[in-house]
């Protein structure tokens, strides 16, 4: 598994280089372009969940136990945990967007019927993964719900009824923008209040918040040592992250409204690198320090998080749904709703049992880079090299969204 994790993440780099390359000042428009901040928005919460939230601080001390894993000795623990997280392998989402976006309206690889199958499957699934990492850690989120172990049954309600939100905030788009902007705004006013409370309110100082980020650092004098999975664990992550590349891609696609190739990249390396970066910096100063976390604030912690999950169960239900020709509209809301939830539910007990595994996901998305790869030089080479410009169709799209504003 290791060979085909470095394989596929080989290919991917190239692929971001050349992409780069051919299209750098190419006008990239989605089917259904929006604002550039509501994009963003869209981005950042379908692309992540309560893991963001809530595993550095059970990781941070792992990183550091050079012991036990000296194979992090290159960097200090918050650069890993940036690196597990940010800026690099966000170019898996660029590289994803720009070719729903660009090159499948061309190719049209993805309506094939066995690699439609198999992507479905992947959405599914990774749905499914994301509302078994919640059960599974929110004894550690909520240990004064219990013995910080067991899975009780108040936090199966708990992911039942998260669960049950995001099929209903799937039914329709705007119930996934107004979702995906509160988030946003809930989670950068979560990053403020326990910035207030270490750095203003507390013994900490702006400088060191501003000492701590540095830190970061040296992740970027050391990229390239996350190029290629470090362990086990990091190859965990990596195959997490590709299984959520080829779905997120999909729906991001939809939104981009007139950026150029290059501004597209540096929107989705940076933009959610900046608020990880900073979330990281904060929690790492509390863990460093060994700072209390007030109730309140890991309530609110686990709230935003919960809220994350929502967000991203929603967009790629929304999302396998429409492949599937399944959405409220056609099934009908009863059976929409009824259908997807008890999809979810089942799957995420299955992981549950260890029948699934998220680095299976990974790797039938590695199998579709390649495959749609091969693809393209068999059959559609000629048109892919030809594109110079967004399908036609999307053009006209964007100028009413620029008239409209």
């Amino acid at each position: 598994m290791t060979l085909w994790l470095s394989i596929g993440l080989l290919f991917t780099f190239t692929a971001i280089i050349f992409v780069l390359c051919k299209w750098w000042n190419t006008l990239c428009i989605g089917v259904t372009p929006l604002p550039v901040l509501t994009f963003v928005a869209i981005l950042f919460t379908s692309g992540l969940d309560v893991g963001l939230i809530m595993f550095p601080l059970t990781e941070f001390a792992g990183y550091a136990d050079l012991a036990a894993s000296p194979e992090y000795n290159f960097a200090n623990p918050l650069a890993i945990e940036f690196g597990f997280w940010g800026f690099l392998i966000w170019g898996f989402y660029f590289l994803t967007c720009f070719y729903f976006c660009m090159i499948e309206p061309r190719v049209k690889f993805f309506e094939i019927p066995v690699v439609k199958f198999v992507n479905n499957a992947v959405i599914i699934g990774t749905c499914a993964f994301t509302a078994f990492l919640l059960l599974v850690n929110l004894p550690w989120y909520l240990p004064d719900l219990g013995d910080g172990e067991a899975v009780l049954p108040v936090f199966y309600m708990i992911v039942i009824t998260a669960i049950a939100a995001a099929v209903y905030s799937s039914s329709k788009i705007k119930y996934v923008r107004i979702l995906s902007v509160g988030s946003s705004v809930l989670f950068m006013l979560l990053i403020a209040t326990m910035w207030t409370d270490a750095f203003l309110l507390g013994d900490g100082t702006v400088g060191d918040f501003f000492g701590t980020a540095g830190m970061i650092g040296e992740y970027f004098t050391n990229l390239h040592e996350f190029m290629l999975p470090l362990n086990d664990y990091h190859a965990f992550y990596l195959f997490w992250w590709f299984s959520w590349s080829v779905m997120i891609g999909q729906f991001t696609a939809r939104f981009v409204s007139g950026l150029r190739t290059w501004q597209l990249m540096l929107a989705m390396l940076i933009f959610p690198s900046v608020a990880i970066g900073t979330w990281f910096s904060v929690l790492y100063y509390y863990h460093a320090e060994e700072l209390v976390i007030s109730t309140a604030v890991n309530l609110a912690m686990i709230s935003v998080g919960i809220l994350m999950v929502v967000n991203s169960l929603d967009s790629l239900i929304r999302l396998y749904s429409e492949n599937l020709n399944l959405t409220a509209e056609r099934a009908g809301k009863g059976k929409y709703f009824v259908g997807n939830f008890l999809l979810m539910c089942g799957l995420t007990v299955l992981f549950m049992l260890d029948f699934l595994q998220i680095e299976w996901v990974g790797a039938l998305v590695i199998a579709l880079y390649l495959g749609c790869f091969v693809y393209i030089l068999k059959n559609k080479r000629r048109e892919v090299m030809a594109i110079n410009s967004s399908p036609p169709e999307n053009q006209l799209d964007f100028g009413k969204l620029k008239r409209s504003h």
